[in-house]
């Protein structure tokens, strides 16, 4: 759909450009309609975001869920009405003058931290005005479908020291039929919400004695497990050898490394024996101590060192979202020492070996290139030479990319992989970045051919990212039905009634024998419960034995996906399942 933006620009809803002009004019129709409902509510900001919009109020009693239907209804109004939009610019001291009378505190403020001799831009639509940046659409009549999802609190700046405000959360398309289809999806996106099937598969909870600190409960486990048993195998077939460096360490490193001074604010400390330390962050410094621990020639590299360490940061509470924002996860992370030389290739294989994990999973995947920031540190030498080397190792593997500018590390370019679930949404999970920087605030060295001491160029990367939050993303992924070599229980054994029960508990003993995850129901139920309690539980194979099966010497197959498979012999069964797991079928 084209739009035609306030200054006569003309784009589409499909272009980021177009689309935020599209919701940033939604959030002052919100903003409209909460005045004219509500005249002595004080305003704060409100923009687009992605899927949608908020506007944060201030009002004399707190807006809740049961007020959504008469601001929504107000907005369709301001939406008929088809108010032209029109942007007006003051000199700074006019624009303050402007909100002042007014009545809106928090626009003031805002004003008043604008530049000295700043020209401050205003949007007006009908009686109502805002201070803003823009872009909008020019007319509200285009803003066709709108709904309200939520409400909310959020402070003034964002810090819990000011102000709690109401945020009201909506999102807006251009038909009726598109905001259908993604209020379906964000009804799908609930049923399938990891918290909620954590809980009811019995995988992790949390617990008030631990906020923002996951608990494993033991079907979680076998899950983590079979992820990291995974990891393990695919990385010693690469040639990384795995080291463990310990939780805490000392004041001295972390200001080595740099995080004391830019990164205490989300560390946990301790004083142990008149000495300051810190619960580690990441993994990289320890893994610095490693490499030092012993003398190196160029023969020794590239040196590929992987690491499943469990770190902590300090979240704010209010920012902890089940497994996607926790307080403490195991970083799938490796670090691989490597000369200047060696970029390239070790570049590829990483590439290579997160395009083999993400496929196993159905992934699809975009990678970005984020180049120089800034803020940056290090000479243009190895700047240029870092992105280059990137650049060439994305390029000999044929794999499309996208330039982010300015979104490096500080100390290096990087290359992120943003996956795709199946409800469409985007994660930024594997990530590869180069460092030069680390090496040289460690003195790490190498021997070269020449003889000589030089220092070694660094590769930070995980796959995974936080082991917990992937497990959050695979579960949302596959609605809690896991493919067969990741899920907890594999077959659940059903025996029709009491008769049957040592049959089945033969059958149970051949799977378990045979190393197939296994339960057997033995409950006093009838079948039909049986069968749908393990449906509810996401099993793969449900195995039922009666009189038919036991004087046949088979089992019955119910799968998951598939529905009734007919009967067949144990050995027939395992075999076909070992396969399914050792292909790691989705």
């Amino acid at each position: 759909m084209k739009i035609q933006l306030q200054d006569g620009q003309i784009t589409t809803f499909e272009e980021e450009l177009g689309r935020n002009a599209f919701r940033h004019t939604a959030s002052h129709i919100l903003a409209q309609a909460v005045k004219r409902l509500y005249p002595q509510t004080k305003l704060a900001i409100g923009p687009a975001i992605a899927d949608g919009f908020y506007y944060d109020f201030d009002t004399e009693a707190p807006l809740t869920q049961d007020d959504l239907g008469a601001i929504e209804a107000e907005m369709r109004k301001i939406v008929k009405e088809g108010l032209t939009l029109e942007r007006f610019t003051l000199p700074k001291e006019e624009a303050i003058e402007l909100v002042r009378s007014m009545g809106e505190p928090y626009k003031e403020e805002l004003a008043q931290n604008l530049p000295e001799g700043a020209t401050i831009s205003f949007y007006r639509q009908g009686e109502f005005v805002d201070l803003c940046a823009g872009p909008h659409v020019g007319n509200t009549k285009v803003v066709k479908a709108i709904k309200l999802t939520s409400v909310a609190g959020a402070y003034w700046h964002g810090d819990e020291k000011n102000k709690m405000l109401t945020r009201i959360y909506g999102t807006c398309f251009p038909t009726k039929e598109e905001l259908s289809a993604y209020l379906e999806r964000i009804e799908e996106a609930k049923r399938r919400d990891h918290r909620k099937l954590g809980k009811e598969l019995g995988l992790f909870t949390f617990m008030e004695e631990g906020p923002g600190f996951p608990f494993f409960l033991p079907k979680g486990m076998v899950l983590k497990n079979t992820l990291i048993e995974y990891w393990r195998k695919i990385h010693e077939r690469e040639g990384y050898i795995e080291i463990s460096t310990p939780v805490m360490l000392s004041r001295q490193l972390w200001e080595t490394s740099g995080h004391w001074d830019h990164y205490k604010e989300n560390m946990y400390t301790s004083t142990i024996d008149g000495e300051d330390f810190a619960i580690k962050p990441m993994n990289c410094p320890g893994g610095m101590l490693v490499y030092k621990s012993s003398g190196h020639s160029y023969r020794d590299l590239p040196l590929r060192m992987g690491e499943l360490g469990l770190v902590h940061r300090h979240e704010k509470s209010g920012a902890l979202h089940g497994l996607m924002r926790v307080r403490c996860f195991t970083q799938d992370d490796a670090h691989i020492f490597m000369t200047p030389e060696q970029i390239t290739d070790e570049i590829k294989g990483v590439v290579r070996l997160i395009d083999e994990v993400y496929s196993v999973f159905g992934f699809p995947y975009h990678v970005e290139l984020s180049t120089r920031p800034d803020n940056s540190i290090g000479s243009d030498e190895d700047w240029e030479m870092a992105t280059d080397g990137l650049k060439k190792a994305l390029d000999e593997l044929g794999m499309p990319y996208s330039i982010n500018e300015g979104d490096g590390a500080f100390y290096g370019p990087k290359i992120d992989f943003h996956l795709e679930d199946s409800l469409g949404r985007t994660w930024q999970c594997g990530t590869i970045q180069l460092d030069f920087q680390l090496p040289l605030r460690f003195e790490a060295e190498y021997t070269g051919a020449d003889g000589e001491k030089h220092r070694p160029i660094m590769i930070h990367r995980v796959v995974f990212g936080s082991i917990e939050r992937f497990i959050g993303i695979l579960t949302e992924h596959f609605a809690g039905k896991f493919p067969t070599w990741l899920a907890p229980v594999q077959a659940m054994v059903l025996p029709i009634s009491d008769r049957f029960q040592d049959y089945a508990k033969g059958v149970y003993s051949a799977l378990k024998a045979a190393g197939i995850r296994a339960e057997l129901d033995g409950r006093d139920e009838k079948i039909g419960y049986k069968i749908r309690d393990a449906r509810l539980n996401r099993i793969p194979y449900m195995l039922i034995v009666g009189e038919k099966e036991e004087s046949d010497k088979t089992i019955s197959v119910r799968s998951r996906g598939e529905g009734e498979q007919g009967s067949c012999t144990v050995e027939t069964f395992v075999n076909r399942v070992l396969d399914e797991i050792q292909r790691k079928a989705r």
